[in-house]
């Protein structure tokens, strides 16, 4: 069943990308239409007793039954699994989990601890990510020996977060309330669509990743999506993604090369990038930026547009309404009256 599904997003997706780039306005009626048919021909209960799935890390998972003493070691997987339901199922997150709030009074675990810490908790499954399955290969390798799954996860597209979402629901049983989420989140992405395809002259941006390498996203990375899903124009589309992952080296060379071209300066702040409006506009050479010239520097969450998770949505609706805050105030007014948000996104 999981293969229709995912068989399903991909050919809906494929054509979705027509809608971003305003090729065919019909186009994503023809995307609803076949999502419904798939999903109406296919029948989900979260009483499935057997599944099996792939992980990013190539291991096969059988699932009999749903796993139900969880450690989160990603605070993407801790949110997506709170936004499916299961806050009960998991008994440990990583320490910098901090979101939701039922997040905060779990135990927490660390890949820097000994395997005692975790064998003792008795977990039966250990949602991790490629980066650290792979920096701490012995560990994990030793607590597959006491029978614990390892499941290690980070999609860097949106079809592969859908994928992702799907099999979080897999693997917890709630694959029914995984199915809403990505049918509420491509239904608001339509309606956001449906509008910023309408916007006669669209902004110029240049969206930061790292402040202090001058580095930006990957043309294909979520943040760029969402900035595309705002209705902005990524300035920097040709930069090159650092293999693995969804950061792009630039240069300051380059970014100053487009000075007079930018008409937003958006930058992610976090862990990633402690960054600041003042920072920026005190950077050397970038008074020659129209963006810093005429006060239109933003700073977003990093959580909000770097993370595969529900959330994501509420980073394109705040990008947006920094580019066009009309229409998405509009926009935003028609998702809360129209019922269209799946959870915790915040709407005025």
């Amino acid at each position: 069943m999981q293969k229709y599904i995912l068989k399903a997003l991909l050919m809906q997706n494929r054509l979705f990308t027509n809608v971003r780039k305003n090729k065919v306005k019909w186009v994503s009626l023809i995307c609803n239409l076949i999502w419904v048919i798939f999903l109406n021909s296919l029948v989900f209960s979260d009483e499935i007793k057997q599944a099996v799935i792939q992980d990013d890390a190539g291991r096969i998972i059988s699932i009999q039954q749903p796993f139900k003493r969880i450690i989160s070691l990603y605070g993407a997987h801790t949110e997506n699994l709170c936004a499916l339901g299961i806050q009960d199922q998991l008994i440990g997150v990583s320490p910098n989990d901090h979101f939701p709030n039922d997040a905060k009074s779990k135990p927490t675990f660390s890949y820097h601890d000994d395997p005692e810490k975790f064998i003792a908790a008795k977990p039966d499954l250990i949602l991790i990510r490629p980066m650290i399955d792979r920096g701490y290969a012995k560990l994990f390798q030793r607590l597959e020996q006491f029978h614990i799954q390892i499941a290690s996860f980070q999609p860097n597209t949106i079809q592969e977060m859908y994928a992702y979402w799907l099999n979080l629901g897999t693997l917890t049983g709630k694959k029914d309330a995984a199915v809403k989420m990505v049918d509420s989140f491509q239904k608001a992405i339509e309606l956001i669509c449906n509008h910023t395809q309408k916007i006669p002259v669209k902004k110029r941006v240049y969206f930061e990743a790292i402040h202090q390498k001058m580095k930006t996203f990957s043309p294909d990375s979520m943040a760029i999506l969402a900035l595309t899903y705002a209705g902005g124009i990524n300035l920097a589309s040709d930069a090159e993604p650092v293999s693995g992952t969804n950061i792009a080296n630039y240069g300051k060379e380059r970014l100053l090369s487009l000075g007079q071209q930018i008409d937003v300066y958006l930058a992610q702040q976090g862990t990633m990038n402690p960054i600041s409006v003042e920072r920026i506009q005190q950077e050397p050479g970038f008074e020659l930026i129209k963006a810093v010239q005429q006060n239109q520097i933003y700073i977003v969450d990093e959580m909000l547009v770097s993370r595969p998770t529900y959330r994501l949505l509420q980073g394109i609706l705040n990008i947006g309404r920094i580019l066009y805050p009309d229409v998405f105030n509009s926009i935003a007014q028609e998702l809360k009256h129209r019922n269209i948000v799946f959870k915790d996104v915040l709407l005025p």
